[in-house]
């Protein structure tokens, strides 16, 4: 596990701003050393502390307008292999282990309500998964962010 330091939050903080910029802007915009920074970029992709790209491409973009979730209970003597085929599915944008009376939180895009029945009917035909419930999202109300705990790294004492 990676703790991040201020000197990290304000880095971080620089490139939500300035997404493009070279390590050497960085330097000059935060007045820091060119090596602090680089050799703080370095150990974020050695730790992948940084998503990679794919994560700020928006699945609208690409033809998938609709965004729904599908919880699924799972046999858990086959989670691995459920992972695995859900892996398989192009469709799924991510899958987290949950607690509670489902095992799988699954978040799917589809083209349209046609395309997400189908997606759904996929993930319920894989071996182990024992029933699903789909929710579609209707809009982001507060889309994934870490900006306001970078700032508050940032003015901690």
């Amino acid at each position: 596990m990676t703790k991040l330091d201020r000197t990290d939050a304000r880095l971080l903080l620089a490139l939500c701003d300035a997404p493009r910029a070279t390590g050497v802007q960085l330097a000059s915009m935060l007045s820091m050393a060119r090596n602090t920074v680089q050799s703080r970029m370095f150990r974020w992709d050695e730790r992948k502390v940084i998503a990679p790209v794919d994560r700020c491409v928006a699945p609208r973009d690409l033809g998938y307008p609709l965004r729904a979730f599908v919880t699924a209970v799972v046999d858990q003597h086959r989670l691995e292999e459920v992972l695995d085929r859900l892996r398989g599915i192009a469709e799924i944008t991510e899958a987290v282990g949950i607690s509670g009376a489902a095992d799988l939180h699954i978040g799917v895009v589809a083209i349209d309500a046609d395309d997400l029945y189908r997606t759904a009917g996929r993930i319920l035909a894989v071996p182990g998964i024992e029933r699903t419930t789909v929710s579609v999202a209707m809009r982001d109300a507060i889309p994934y962010r870490t900006r306001p705990l970078l700032e508050r790294l940032v003015m901690e004492p």
